[in-house]
């Protein structure tokens, strides 16, 4: 107990930012004046009680995390936050007669925070502007981790933040150090996240979105998250530009931030190239939307013109892990969307705001896969597995070895609970995918045209705990449950 009380104090600073994010909906509850001001102000309140309350009590354990206390904090926060980031939902609901059910306000509020974009709320174009607004800010959020921002602001608190960067940072980019101080890591990082918001946003602007419009649909894009406020997502708009735009920004957003960060402070692109990742995520996605559009105009699905439209968006939007859509691609060959789906695991980079196993993980793969081949050619042959100019620890193979068992073993047993609970397999099978992945829209029931309202209450509990999953990286949350962890 006594080792969960720094925890605990970190959670009540933590939970203290995060009601000062509710601020956002509350501000533009004033601006539209939708009368559920209230709702959003109790929010703020009781998430600010709970967070004085952990802090009064834990205040004189003031001490450096440890490895394990990141760990421990990492997938708390995951679970606790959601608790409170669904309040405002289930209380604005309740206001204009449209109440959530706690599953449902909290399903919402993961797959918002954990950026997968799937939804069990419908008429999204009848909800008033404040929820909408809160749905996608969750996104926004979420994105690049609150917890990363947190590294930034609780050094000034005494709190030391390195093991708390390690633990919420994805794959080998957690022990890429881009600064002396890892605070100064987490500021570089987001400033640049800031810095494609305020492009995206004015971007969408001028591309013939609202403000309001633009704001929502920017916390999706920059996050990869894809909740939209409307029920058509991007067809709404029926905008060529702006899928051109939504595109780039998804491109962007899907390859490492560190990249970006580096090239600002050195002031040339010369990294971007020279970084193997980065040139296999853009070979993937550009490649994979080519290859769909192709299968598209051959089919006769569509004239070339719109099967490059079509076919480049969603394979973006959906490899990113996105998920907005512009048309209901189950009617496309069933390759596409196959393809597609299974195209989200792999096609962002660490360090992105995407989800799924990661691009730098497939490589290391495929290349310890070569080795071996190469090994039973040339048994005594000495070839270190290499990644650009860079040689490859065997201890990160071997992490990358256990991710993917634990990865493999995570998605079939959650696949078969579902199952049990009679699902049709196609449907159980993409709802778990699309959950680990955080990519949101899947396969059968849950395609594009539809929503996860159509499960079941357990059925969605299984879905949040794959997302979890899926953001935390499984490794992190399973650790937790070894008895070794909790050994002294």
């Amino acid at each position: 107990m006594a080792d969960l009380l720094p925890v605990l104090r970190v959670l009540g600073v933590l939970l203290a930012m995060f009601a000062t994010s509710m601020a956002v909906p509350l501000a533009t509850s004033w601006y539209a004046d939708d009368g559920l001001w209230p709702a959003y102000v109790w929010s703020i309140g009781i998430t600010w009680v709970v967070s004085g309350v952990l802090w009064i009590n834990t205040n004189a354990y003031r001490r450096e995390l440890l490895p394990r206390h990141g760990v421990m904090l990492v997938s708390m926060v995951w679970v606790v936050l959601p608790l409170f980031a669904a309040l405002p939902l289930m209380l604005a609901t309740h206001q204009i007669g449209r109440p959530l059910s706690f599953t449902h306000a909290y399903f919402e509020a993961v797959s918002g925070l954990t950026t997968t974009g799937g939804t069990v709320m419908t008429q999204l174009d009848q909800l008033p502007l404040s929820i909408n607004m809160w749905r996608t800010f969750m996104q926004w959020i979420g994105g690049m981790g609150i917890l990363i921002l947190a590294v930034a602001v609780l050094p000034l608190l005494g709190v030391g933040g390195s093991q708390l960067f390690k633990a919420e940072a994805a794959g080998p980019v957690k022990d890429t150090k881009l600064t002396p101080r890892m605070t100064e890591t987490a500021k570089g990082l987001w400033g640049v996240y800031a810095l494609f918001s305020v492009a995206c946003a004015l971007a969408y602007w001028l591309g013939g979105m609202t403000p309001e419009d633009a704001l929502m649909h920017m916390f999706a894009t920059v996050s990869l998250g894809g909740l939209s406020s409307h029920d058509l997502s991007f067809a709404y708009f029926h905008s060529p530009v702006l899928e051109a735009i939504a595109v780039v920004f998804m491109l962007f957003a899907s390859c490492n931030f560190a990249l970006y960060f580096v090239a600002m402070r050195k002031r040339h692109l010369r990294g971007f190239w020279r970084d193997p990742e980065m040139r296999a995520t853009m070979a993937a996605l550009l490649g994979g939307g080519l290859l769909v559009a192709l299968l598209l105009w051959l089919k006769d699905v569509y004239a070339l013109g719109d099967a490059l439209r079509y076919g480049m968006f969603h394979v973006v939007s959906v490899a990113t892990t996105t998920g907005f859509v512009t048309t209901d691609y189950l009617a496309w060959p069933a390759f596409a969307p196959i393809f597609m789906l299974l195209l989200s695991g792999v096609a962002t980079s660490a360090g992105s705001t995407g989800g799924g196993i990661k691009m730098v993980r497939m490589l290391i793969l495929l290349k310890q896969a070569r080795r071996e081949m190469t090994r039973i050619v040339h048994p005594r042959a000495v070839q270190p597995v290499r990644l650009g100019n860079a040689v490859v620890d065997h201890r990160m193979i071997f992490s990358v070895l256990a991710f993917m068992l634990v990865y493999g073993a995570t998605v079939i047993v959650l696949s078969m609970v579902l199952l049990l609970t009679d699902l049709d397999p196609v449907t159980a099978f993409s709802a778990i995918l699309a959950s680990v992945h955080c990519m949101g829209p899947g396969l059968g029931q849950l395609g594009p045209a539809s929503s996860y309202a159509v499960l079941t209450d357990f059925q969605l509990w299984v879905c949040n705990l794959a997302m979890l999953l899926g953001r935390l990286e499984i490794l992190s949350f399973m650790a937790l449950l070894t008895p070794a962890f909790w050994r002294r």
